[in-house]
């Protein structure tokens, strides 16, 4: 089995875009300020969006299973307050929901938080026990920059967070840390943000002692990681100096890297460089990168090419990638498999 762990729900109907800027013009005019009623999405609709993009990418490319969440962009936690991204986040999840209700050997979904800048995380709690408990998510996206570029928020490893963190080891799932939109001219949202964030979030990670407090947790770093293969020397030093753990005990018996990097020499470093225990298969396709590679003649994000391709790997750790990790850090998505002699 082929599980991909990241993929965002990109094509959803145009009614969901149309319902959120009518959400966002209410916030300065009440009177424009949409019902959740209003908003009309039909199986058949949801059907159509899924069947005609990520099912029929998945079905080309030889992918079985995708962990589905809302589309990053689209989180926006810095717009309105807790009460616009309460709602929101309820929406967007509700749609995933719908999607693995229609396609359950294709999706399981994960969840957005209400996060909202200056805001106690302890707020999203009500949203993350709904979407495990009643819609069966299997992982949550959490947002270390809420303020959409700014990053007013406090490190990862702040207590701050612990609220979630404690729900997190409760329900045993994982956190992909992945940001949304940049509203930061200096950043920009797929190109930088991203990126920058990956980075961040371990760096963060390193300089701090959170898995001390919290052995169990998991956390996956979308993206390949950033930049953080590519300069695993520099925050081996780092650490180092800092009087840290060797990182292999420090942190890689939390922190999880996805496969979503573009070209075959990005891959072949990921896999070299980082413990194959550590790294899940993933595309984010439908995602940033859709367009085809002249040098190559296939899709950018059609990674499994690439994890197939490289030397690197035994037969044994492209299960691993492909499948084992997957199962090993979503024990949710392992037992739901399980549920269905998977």
């Amino acid at each position: 089995m082929i599980i991909d762990c990241h993929g965002h729900y990109t094509t959803a109907p145009k009614a969901l875009e149309n319902w959120r800027n009518a959400q966002i013009a209410g916030i300065k005019d009440p009177s424009a300020k949409p019902r959740v009623s209003d908003l009309k999405i039909s199986d058949d609709e949801l059907r159509e969006s899924i069947e005609s993009n990520q099912l029929r990418l998945m079905k080309e490319r030889g992918s079985d299973l995708t962990i589905f969440s809302p589309r990053a962009s689209f989180m926006a936690h810095h717009i309105g307050d807790f009460e616009v991204s309460s709602t929101w986040a309820a929406i967007c999840n509700e749609l995933c929901y719908r999607v693995s209700q229609l396609f359950p050997d294709n999706f399981i979904p994960a969840a957005m938080l209400p996060q909202s800048p200056g805001v106690d995380p302890k707020t999203c709690i009500p949203e993350l026990v709904k979407c495990v408990e009643q819609y069966g998510n299997v992982g949550i996206n959490l947002n270390p920059d809420p303020s959409g570029g700014h990053w007013t928020s406090p490190p990862l490893t702040d207590r701050h967070w612990y609220p979630i963190y404690e729900k997190m080891v409760e329900y045993d799932i994982p956190a992909m840390i992945h940001v949304s939109t940049s509203c930061n001219a200096c950043f920009h949202t797929t190109g930088a943000h991203y990126l920058n964030a990956d980075t961040t979030a371990v760096m963060q990670c390193i300089q701090g002692d959170l898995f001390k407090d919290f052995p169990t947790l998991k956390f996956v770093i979308p993206h390949g990681g950033g930049a953080v293969p590519y300069h695993w020397g520099r925050f081996r030093g780092l650490a180092q100096e800092m009087k840290k753990p060797l990182l292999h005990d420090h942190i890689l018996n939390n922190i999880f890297f996805d496969t979503c990097v573009y070209h075959q020499p990005g891959i072949d470093l990921l896999t070299k460089v980082i413990p194959v225990k550590n790294i899940l298969f993933a595309s984010e396709m439908i995602g940033a990168v859709r367009g085809i590679d002249p040098t190559t003649g296939h899709y950018y994000d059609d990674t499994k090419r690439y994890v197939n391709a490289t030397a690197n790997l035994t037969d044994e750790e492209r299960y691993q990638v492909f499948e084992g990790n997957a199962r090993r850090v979503f024990p949710r998505l392992d037992a739901a498999l399980k549920a269905k002699n998977k």
